[in-house]
This record gives C-alpha cells, structure tokens and sequence, in this order.
C-alpha cells in the first residue's frame, strides 16, 4: 500500500527517522489509515524550505510505504542508449545541454552523433578560463559561454524548471545523477550541481556518447552550412568547420543537422540570416547588472538572525510596464567573467555544490522588448531587423569595457547608484579579474538604469536590508537569454526555410536554463530518429 502524505519538520529532525515516522503516522490517522510507525518506509519525493514567519521547517513530500519497499525511482526513467553502426548521422552544433542530451537521445536509435564544439574541453578550458583572471585575456572560442559542456558546465548547475509541459524533467534529473549527481537533486525542490562537479559529469557524458559510437570534436568551429536547393526550399546537407587552433577547414556531410549553439553565438545567427533572413525573429530579453552582497547579510535576511546554510531569494517587480527580477541566484557563489570577446565585459554567477562563499549574488535585470532598441541598431541590422538586438547586446558589453579596465569590471555601490554618485570605495567581491569604480547611473541605458532604481527600492520593502553600503553592483549581465529566435515548423521542428536544420536550446530562443535545453535538445533528437526512420529528413 502507497500514500502520498506532506510532512513539515523543523530542521533538526530532517533526517531524524524516528521523528520523520511518527509525522508520518499521524498524516496517515488524518487519511483513516492507521498503522505502526515500524511498518512505514518513506521515500521524499520533494524537499523545499519554509523559512516564513521567523521560523524554518523543512516540507518534505513523501510517498510512505505501508508492508512495501520503496521503489527505485531513478533506474525506470534512464532511457536505454544502442551502439550506432554509423549508417545514419547527425551533426550536433555545440556541446552544451541541448547538444548533450541531444546526442543522448540519438543513440536510444542507434543514430551517430557529431558533436561539433568551438570550445576546448572542460580540463583544458579550466586553464583557458583562469586566464581571464590572471591575465584579463579572452579566448573569443574558449570561455564561459564556449566550450564542452556549454555556458552551463560552469555554472551553479541550476536545475529548477518551470517549462514541466516540454518533456520528462525527472528523466533528464535521473540522466545528470548516472553520470554523477547528487541523489539530492531528484527532491530538491531548486536542485543544483555546482561548478566543481559540472565538469566531471559533462566528461562522463562525452566519454559514454564515445564509447556508443559517437564522435565529439572540440576547438572545432561551425563555419557555414552545406546546402542545396529541393522543390524551391534550401535543405541542409552538412557544415563546414574550421579548426581553431590551425585554422585548417573540411565540411562534414550528414542526414541532418542540430543547432545547439548557445545564446552567445552571434556569428550562428547571421550565419542564418546569410541563408535565410525570414528565419529569424526579435524577442524579448534582459539586461542589467550582477548584484552581489556578504553573504551572511542575505542569509540574515531569509533566515530572520538564524544560522542554517546559504539562502536563496527570487524578486520580481514591475516598473513603468517592464518586468524587472532577480535571475541566476547564486547563493554562497561568485561572479565571473563571461566576455567572448576581449573588446567587451560581460558578468554572470556561479556557485560550488557547498555554497559556501563569502558573497550572495544574482542578476537583476530590465525586461527589453524589441520596441526598446535604439533606432541606431535597427539601421546597422540593415535588411534583417531581428538582428538590431543582438548588435545592441554588443554595443552595451563593448561600453562596459570601455568604463572598466582590462578585464576589471566597472562597478558601483547599491546606495551610491541611488544617489547618483562616484563610489570612492567599492567593497570586497569575488570577482577575480577586479572591479573599478564607475558611474554605472550615467551610462547605462535610461530605460535599464531608471527600472533598476524603483526596483531597488520595492526590493527592500520585500528584504529589508537588500539595500545596504555593501551591496555591489558590478556591470554589465546580457546573457540571461537570447535577442533573437529562429523560428521553426510547429510540427517537423526544422528550421522554417531550411529544411533538415533542427535549432533547439538556448540559441534557438524557445528555452532557457539546463533542464529546458535538455529537454528541447531530446525533443528535436526525437524528432529527427522519427524521421530518419520514415526517410522523410
């Protein structure tokens, strides 16, 4: 016999079985069930923190097992991957979570997946990235947006999604903990990994895709597509690929083509407008800064004074018909540098599986609609408008460079933006290139600059102490999601004129965050094994 029952505990009794038994017993008498607290196995189903009304209990979903054993969850969900013969095959643009799972899903067909990525892999790219901080140079291939594994490898590893209608999320959890999650990250109720395992997991994933007769090429950069012309539609064959250490090219043929390149790939998306223009749409996107604080001041603040561990916030407000929120909380994290190029200053955050830093950070950033880009950038776009966002993007990560130095971003005190003054001193952050002082009140956008200080202020009425003379604001956050979309058949999932192109993940613009890239990547893999095995691709 199986029951679902909740049960709330204080913290200090969460893993206390005789405590967790006897909650159980008495949410099983309320159902008319009753039962000896010995004949109960709990299994959690979903654990989250209530931190409300100055106190902290853990709610904890159970199923509780009555003369049963648990079952094992996690095993009936791993899907069942076959060695591919090479007969067919499909390039995969970018290694990223799309990519990735992409690739996953083939082989449940026996399908071959290339895997092109224009970044090194993550042991390599560890040092690449160090660079940044050492030396404030940039590999424009190799960095925290590019590279095996993708911007998320290092990352928080954040795994909470709201998109629940896309696909399996406690299938694409179970996939993460085989190659070496936590078990944790299947109750969490906002599962991470954390950057120090990352990595690890990303390079069991290549390994397995290898060993099941796969290929993965990284410093290998997708430089233009292989077309021909079919019944007046443009149909893709395969891409060409420079490599970016030699510089030396070759095309690699195949049935069809994923497109996971990522939402910092400019040049993919006007290497689509080269080939299509009507392929590509505006969106809306998001922009502002990184706000960092000690960390002991957020967890003062969730936890009212209590010491349990590193807190989390999630802020939304509307300003003058503009959503501004909180984005990418890293509690007990760092900033990072996660510039493409070396002309632009772009920051992001990131957090180890402990949390356990000196600072709490997050984005907090302006709701951009493509009505809000200058007209400047919509003449540059020329005959492609949908672009127009994506060069503003730019424009604003190249002034960030321009008020900073090197690498070294510019910066400014929470209090000193509200009164529109230089701060004369910036306190200590994570951010290991540095930061400099800057006016970040005069030359960030009006339409950003003016939300940002209304919602500053409605933040603190939410947490009080959120504005404080150590919170930072270090400039400038772009990359929460993509200006651009590139649209696709609702029902075959190709690119609308270009037939066997399959965008999925970040870069396409219909998903955001791991678990939806996952998810969007299995869902154009499905798509194409269908296909493939009607022969209609």
């Amino acid at each position: 016999m199986i029951e679902a029952i909740t049960l709330i505990v204080r913290s200090e009794d969460e893993h206390d079985e005789n405590v967790l038994k006897s909650k159980a017993a008495e949410a099983l008498a309320k159902k008319n069930i009753r039962v000896r607290t010995e004949d109960i196995r709990l299994a959690v189903v979903k654990r989250s923190i209530d931190a409300r009304h100055g106190r902290i209990r853990i709610c904890l979903v159970c199923k509780a097992y009555i003369g049963e054993t648990p079952d094992e969850r996690s095993a009936s969900s791993l899907p069942v991957w076959k060695f591919a013969d090479g007969s067919k095959r499909v390039v995969i643009v970018g290694s990223g979570p799309a990519g990735l799972f992409g690739a996953l899903r083939l082989l449940e067909d026996g399908i071959t997946p290339i895997i092109v990525e224009r970044g090194e892999k993550t042991d390599d790219r560890k040092k690449t990235i160090a660079k940044i901080g050492t030396q404030g140079s940039v590999d424009g291939d190799s960095n925290y947006c590019f590279g095996e594994g993708g911007a998320g490898a290092f990352s928080d590893g954040k795994l909470y999604t709201r998109s629940t209608k896309r696909g399996n999320v406690g299938r694409i959890l179970s996939v993460f903990k085989f190659f070496g999650a936590s078990e944790s990250i299947l109750t969490d109720a906002h599962p991470h990994i954390g950057t120090d395992k990352l990595p690890k997991i990303v390079k069991a994933v290549r390994e397995k895709i290898i060993s099941l007769g796969g290929e993965f090429h990284c410093c290998t950069k997708c430089v233009d597509f292989l077309t021909e012309t079919e019944g007046g539609k443009k149909r893709i064959t395969g891409i060409a690929v420079q490599d970016t250490k030699t510089g030396e090219r070759h095309t690699i043929e195949a049935d069809a083509v994923l497109l996971a390149s990522g939402h910092s790939a400019n040049d993919i998306y006007e290497l689509v407008a080269q080939y299509a223009q009507e392929a590509l749409e505006a969106k809306t996107f998001a922009a502002g800064v990184r706000v960092e604080h000690p960390r002991e001041l957020i967890d003062a603040i969730q936890f009212h004074g209590k010491d349990f561990h590193s807190a989390e916030y999630r802020l939304t407000t509307q300003v003058s018909g503009r959503g501004v929120y909180s984005f990418c909380m890293c509690p007990g994290g760092f900033v990072v540098p996660s510039a493409t190029s070396d002309d632009e200053i772009v920051v992001n955050g990131m957090s180890t599986s402990a949390r356990n830093s000196k600072w709490s950070n997050a984005a907090i950033v302006v709701e951009t609609r493509p009505e809000d880009i200058p007209e400047e950038f919509i003449k540059k776009a020329g005959t492609c408008p949908a672009l127009a966002g994506l060069y503003w993007r730019a424009h604003l990560e190249r002034e960030a460079k321009l008020h900073g130095e090197g690498q070294a971003a510019p910066a400014q005190r929470m209090e000193d933006f509200l009164s529109h003054r230089k701060s004369d001193t910036l306190p200590p952050t994570s951010f290991t290139p540095g930061v400099v002082s800057s006016r970040l009140d005069e030359w960030l956008p009006p339409h950003i600059e003016a939300r940002l200080e209304k919602a500053f202020a409605d933040f603190n009425k939410t947490m009080r102490g959120f504005i404080s003379p150590d919170a930072l604001l270090v400039a400038v956050e772009t990359r929460t999601s993509t200006p651009v979309r590139i649209l696709r058949d609702k029902e075959t999932g190709e690119c609308v004129s270009i037939a066997r192109l399959y965008p999925a993940g970040e870069g396409s613009g219909y998903s955001g965050g791991i678990v939806s890239s996952a998810m969007d990547g299995e869902r154009a893999a499905a798509i194409i094994a269908q296909r493939l095995s009607a022969h209609i691709v």
